[in-house]
């Protein structure tokens, strides 16, 4: 018996190395599984961000050199415009600026994209009243431009909720396009036009944009 376990024991110098092996590729699984789980939630998360409920576009005649912004007011008083392109869960993902930026560099060479549109996202369902004006910044047609202003909702399927033509007269002008309600289950009601102000440019925003000492007032 002694013989044979002695036997045993010398078959066996062989069995750390193995397990060390063993156990290191374990080891290494179990990493390697640990970091998908910690690296594949962040993934989901940003493509969860940026995702969107509903997309406002407004987009005039190509070919023209006139530059209209968009502008849009949050539940929450935030304004999304091209001086702050994204707000929470607002987001302008176009800023056309007439002919400026209509030209591209592709495989070095000049392309012209000639359509002139800005689109603003919203990313999440929030409830509240959202409000969407349209200023004319700079004007070079001298004519009316007739601007195309429409909320499309993409989530739980995509559909028009609402389209508008409305015609731009001459530069600095604003109007508001479309005002609506978001409700909690994601629907949108009350659509109307009732005018206001978004844009910091007129003398009525100049007194609660500036300090007292900057508009020439008694401290």
């Amino acid at each position: 018996m002694a013989s044979l376990y002695k036997h045993h024991r010398n078959q066996s110098k062989v069995d750390p190395f193995i397990d060390l092996l063993f156990n290191s590729l374990l080891g290494f699984s179990f990493l390697f599984l640990v970091s998908l789980l910690f690296i594949n939630p962040k993934a989901d998360k940003a493509k969860v961000e940026k995702q969107a409920e509903y997309i406002i576009t407004a987009t005039w005649p190509q070919n023209l050199a006139d530059d209209i912004d968009l502008w849009m007011r949050a539940p929450t008083g935030h304004t999304v415009s091209y001086l702050q392109k994204e707000v929470g869960w607002l987001n302008l993902e176009r800023d056309d600026r007439g002919e400026l930026n209509d030209t591209l560099i592709i495989d070095g060479k000049e392309e012209v994209h000639p359509i002139n549109q800005e689109i603003i996202t919203i990313r999440k369902r929030y409830a509240g009243e959202y409000i969407v004006n349209l200023y004319y910044y700079t004007a070079k047609s001298r004519k009316a431009i007739p601007v195309d202003i429409r909320i499309d909702r993409i989530n739980p399927k995509y559909e028009t909720v609402y389209r508008k033509t409305i015609n731009l007269n001459k530069q600095d002008e604003e109007t508001t396009a479309v005002r609506f309600t978001i409700k909690p289950d994601g629907d949108v009601h009350d659509i109307s036009q009732l005018p206001t102000t978004l844009t910091p440019y007129s003398l009525d925003h100049l007194p609660s944009l500036l300090p007292d000492a900057m508009l020439g007032k008694p401290q």
